[in-house]
């Protein structure tokens, strides 16, 4: 299961397991083993030198039992339809697991950022939007910022959406610039969310969380995020990496020059970076540092079966979506080594783009001491719930989330069932 196109098979395994442990038939789950719904586009985009190219798009949506389907936009020249179903599938779950009302959804372009210019990225965000306008919108699928998508991104979709629709429209996506209708604290929430998880799972199993030696993999949003609200928590951060390498250094690295630096240029990269005392590590080494606490905040399955066995951190807290695999969860399993799941562990964003939207349907504005207030009250309290329902059928923390996740799904879909099936009763015709 560690090839990227068995992604989704993995998902599967782990419904299956879920569902033998809470004693289900597989009729009684067998709709989230498949999509709602799926789409492939083709985006025509003229370049600036004017060329045309088309891109390849997708937009998956994979249960909306719980509420509208909601899910990030990514561009990456790697991802393909079976990666779009796997993190739709686990938008599912990770609204499912923090009680917010969403269903799950995912979307991307198959691009490099890289090669395109801002102008370019903009006709592309357009052309994309104005491909998926019949599936998405405030009431059905609200997307977000995912990988190598912004703010911007989102201001650019919403723009558009709008256009389409004939009226302003900042509920049909959320992550978008606060001046334009975006949340206070939306920006910092995936990173809080993984600071408030990692100081509870400290407090449970009696380890110190401030002064915390952490490793944080990954500088995106997620990454540079969690370094600030674990950093401002007390934790020192000694390596830290992105696409260009890592750096480590034993006393802790100097976190507020390097987000400065990343404040002043976000294009900055950590080759680029000197400071007395720091040591150049490979990207991949940053996984096995020997620290307390691991986030690994890059893309996914990245802890696989062959890195788990050289692990040291105790805790990891999964900022990334899947980055552990499934052989390599269960050989951190087999080592100790505590795993706050990604479904729990990152749903900060998630939680506070449920916030965004609440506001724009509404027309409210929410200061961000409130935002942080609620968000780590939800939080916390998934967390325990968590917690307690691994202990009570003693596994992971991850087996913990996803089996009170499924519990939820299937009994809103069994209420909804009976809904329906009371309908039914009601609008048939009387026998003569």
């Amino acid at each position: 299961m560690n090839d990227k196109n068995n992604a989704y098979g993995e998902v599967l395994e782990i419904l299956d397991q879920t569902a033998n442990l809470l004693g289900l038939e597989e009729q009684d789950y067998l709709r989230l083993k498949y999509p709602e719904r799926e789409m492939k586009v083709s985006i025509p985009v003229e370049m600036d030198d004017g060329s045309m190219q088309v891109f390849e798009g997708y937009r998956v949506q994979h249960s909306s039992v719980l509420g509208p389907y909601k899910g990030g936009i990514r561009y990456h020249q790697s991802i393909d339809p079976d990666e779009m179903r796997t993190l739709a599938a686990w938008m599912t779950f990770k609204c499912a697991v923090v009680n917010v009302p969403f269903g799950g959804a995912k979307g991307g372009i198959k691009v490099d950022v890289t090669e395109l210019s801002k102008n370019e990225l903009e006709r592309l965000t357009r052309a994309y939007t104005s491909l998926i306008y019949p599936i998405v919108g405030p009431e059905t699928d609200i997307p977000a910022p995912d990988v190598n998508t912004n703010a911007e991104t989102m201001a650019w979709f919403m723009d558009a959406y709008s256009c389409l629709r004939g009226e302003p429209t900042p509920a049909v996506v959320t992550g978008k610039p606060v001046e334009l209708g975006g949340s206070l604290g939306r920006a910092d929430a995936t990173g809080r969310g993984i600071s408030l998880m990692a100081r509870e799972i400290c407090k449970k199993h009696g380890l110190p969380f401030k002064g915390a030696r952490v490793a944080v993999q990954g500088c995106g949003n997620v990454g540079r995020s969690a370094v600030r609200n674990l950093h401002r928590s007390g934790c020192k951060i000694l390596a830290l990496s992105d696409v260009s390498g890592g750096i480590y250094r034993d006393e802790g690295l100097d976190i507020e020059q390097i987000l400065e630096l990343f404040s002043e240029n976000p294009e900055q990269l950590l080759k680029d970076y000197h400071s007395p005392g720091i040591r150049r590590i490979p990207r991949e080494e940053l996984l096995i540092q020997d620290v307390d606490i691991l986030v690994p905040a890059a893309l996914g399955h990245q802890i696989k079966g062959e890195v788990a066995p050289h692990i040291k951190a105790k805790v990891i807290v999964e900022g990334a979506n899947a980055p552990t695999t499934i052989e390599g969860d269960k050989i951190l399993a087999k080592k100790g080594v505590v795993v706050v799941p990604d479904i729990l562990a990152n749903s900060g964003g998630i939680i506070v783009s449920f916030f965004e939207w609440i506001q724009n349907l509404y027309s409210l504005k929410w200061e961000e001491y409130d935002i942080n207030q609620k968000l780590e009250t939800i939080m916390v309290e998934a967390f325990n719930k968590v917690w307690q329902k691994a202990d009570q059928h003693c596994t992971s923390l991850r087996q913990g989330a996803y089996l009170i996740a499924l519990d939820r799904l299937i009994t809103a879909t069994k209420m909804k069932d009976l809904n329906q099936q009371r309908m039914q009763v009601v609008s048939s015709p009387s026998p003569n």
